[in-house]
Order: structure tokens, then C-alpha cells, then sequence
């Protein structure tokens, strides 16, 4: 009977929901986004009933993986049990502030032929998180040529923006603070350079997202004051890794120092940086951040 069938499934679904608390018991791994849900499930299971319940379960598994050489990276994967699961597969969308949209959608498109495969018909969610584990960082820097996207997913993803953040801070002294500027630009695939001493300037250039990223990080330390002083948006109709290391005006991000004088030798040679800025092209900029000519 269906309702065998209902009950069976919903018992699938409850001990699968209970074998990913046991295994992962803190919230920021595994929590249930739909209480109600999850109530109704179980007084399904409990009352055998045929009621079939009103909504769909959903949770969120926060993933992390490793990166060779890199910090660890954070997905998450936002799920729902179909009422039928798992005679269908589950509904599951990985996303992650460091993916682009071309990239997001390739992944999750990828995770699903996976379990397609490989889990008709039966429970699949630790298969699912591993398989996230193992592959979802790949797909960070993977470049999309046209061959890898069919016409469907192109329409689908968006034009990818590129992005320039002119930075400026009252002073940046601190050798933690520096090093993290450096390693977060380098981890976020970001170019550009710092300029310590008083006043502190900053230039990212990337992604958008990883420059938005970038920013929600550093603007989290302590600063006396910091803000974003410029912003450059160029929308990529490609989106693809060429493109933007077109759009690039610095090769790496490094720090830059230009003469130092003054007593704590923090003050910098703004004409220095003018002329350097002017190498780059960017020489509009200075009056932005100095409001004076540069010369």
C-alpha cells in the first residue's frame, strides 16, 4: 500500500536526520532549518499514519575542506528531503562566498550526476557531504572555456563582475594585521598592493565576491578608521580566468613601501606612490584618496 510506502520512506528520512546529529552535534555543522517539518515527519512515523506530511524537511550541513596549501574552505549545503526521498534524490545546493555563479552552478550540476549514478533509490546525504569534501574546492579556480557549459547553464550564469577596491585606513602599523592582508588576498585569488604607515592604503582587485569577501575580513579587525574610498565594478560578458587577469592593473598583491621618513619611519613619500600609481594607470586616484593633485 502507498501508505507503506509513505511511512517507510519518512522512517528512511527520520534515522537519516538522526545519523547526521550523532555525527556532526554542533549547529554550525548540521541543524534543521524547518522544525515544523521535521514534527510533522515524526508524528507520521510515531502515529503510523497516512498522513502524508505538509512540507518538506530542510537542513543546512556546513562543509569544510582542505586545500592543499591553502586554509581550510567553507561550503555550505543547503538541503530538503523531497517527500519521496529517497526514491528521488534529495535537493541539495552547495554554495560558498568564494564560488562564482559559472562555478556554483558546475559543481552543483556535477554532485548531482554523482549521485544519479551512483544512489538511485537509496539514503545518500554522508555520500553527498563527502563527495562536497573531497571535490567542492576545485571548483574555486576552475576556469570555464565554453566546452565545460552547456547552453543552458551560460544563460543561467550571470556575467561575472570584476572588481577594484581602493582602500584607505588611518595607519596601518601592525605586523599582524599586515600579513593577514597579504595571505587573505593571496587565499581569495586577489591582486593589487598594501601600503603600510600613516595613512594606510590598500588596493584589492579580483572577483567581486572575493573582493567583498576580502573587505568583510579586514573590516573586522580593529582599525582607528578605515573605509572604502573607491570602487571599480567591469562586468566580464566571459567571466572566464583570461578576462580577468586582463582586467588585472597589478600582478601579485605585495606591500609597498616608499621611503619611509619621519620619527617612526611610517611616514610614506606620497610623491612615490603617485609616480607608482601612475605606472599603473591609476593615477586618478590619488586626488581620490589626498584630495590634492599628485605632481
Amino acid at each position: 500500500t502507498t501508505e507503506m510506502a509513505n511511512q517507510e520512506k519518512a522512517e528512511i528520512q527520520i534515522s537519516e536526520l538522526d545519523l547526521l546529529s550523532s555525527m556532526f552535534p554542533y549547529e554550525e555543522e548540521f541543524a534543521v532549518t524547518d522544525q515544523l517539518a521535521l514534527a510533522e515527519l515524526k508524528h507520521c512515523v510515531e502515529n503510523e499514519s497516512a498522513e502524508v506530511p505538509s512540507s518538506k524537511v530542510q537542513f543546512i550541513l556546513n562543509v569544510k575542506a582542505e586545500v592543499p596549501n591553502a586554509s581550510m574552505m567553507e561550503f555550505s549545503m543547503a538541503c530538503a528531503f523531497p517527500l519521496k526521498y529517497p526514491a528521488v534524490l534529495p535537493e541539495i545546493t552547495v554554495r560558498s562566498s568564494l564560488l562564482s555563479r559559472s562555478q556554483q552552478i558546475l559543481l552543483n550540476s556535477d554532485l548531482k550526476t554523482y549521485l544519479m549514478q551512483n544512489f538511485s533509490g537509496e539514503p545518500c546525504m554522508l555520500s553527498a557531504r563527502e563527495w562536497v569534501k573531497d571535490h567542492a574546492a576545485a571548483y574555486i579556480d576552475k576556469d570555464f572555456s565554453s566546452s565545460s557549459m552547456t547552453a543552458s547553464d551560460a544563460t543561467e550564469a550571470e556575467v561575472t563582475t570584476f572588481t577594484r577596491l581602493w582602500i584607505y585606513s588611518h595607519h596601518i602599523y601592525n605586523k599582524q594585521k599586515r600579513k593577514n592582508i597579504i595571505d587573505w588576498a593571496k587565499e581569495l585569488c586577489l591582486s593589487g598592493f598594501c601600503m603600510p604607515g600613516k595613512p594606510g592604503v590598500v588596493c584589492v582587485e579580483g572577483l567581486q565576491s572575493s573582493c567583498e569577501e576580502f573587505w568583510s575580513r579586514v573590516r573586522r579587525l580593529t582599525w582607528k578608521r578605515i573605509l572604502i574610498r573607491h570602487r571599480e565594478d567591469v562586468s566580464l560578458e566571459s567571466g572566464g580566468h583570461a578576462e580577468i587577469q586582463k582586467q588585472r592593473k597589478f600582478p601579485t598583491l605585495e606591500e609597498k613601501c616608499f621611503d619611509a621618513h619621519g620619527a617612526r619611519g611610517n611616514h610614506m613619500d606620497l610623491g612615490q606612490l603617485y609616480h607608482f600609481l601612475e605606472e599603473k594607470g591609476c593615477a586618478d586616484i590619488f586626488q581620490m584618496y589626498f584630495g590634492v593633485e599628485g605632481h
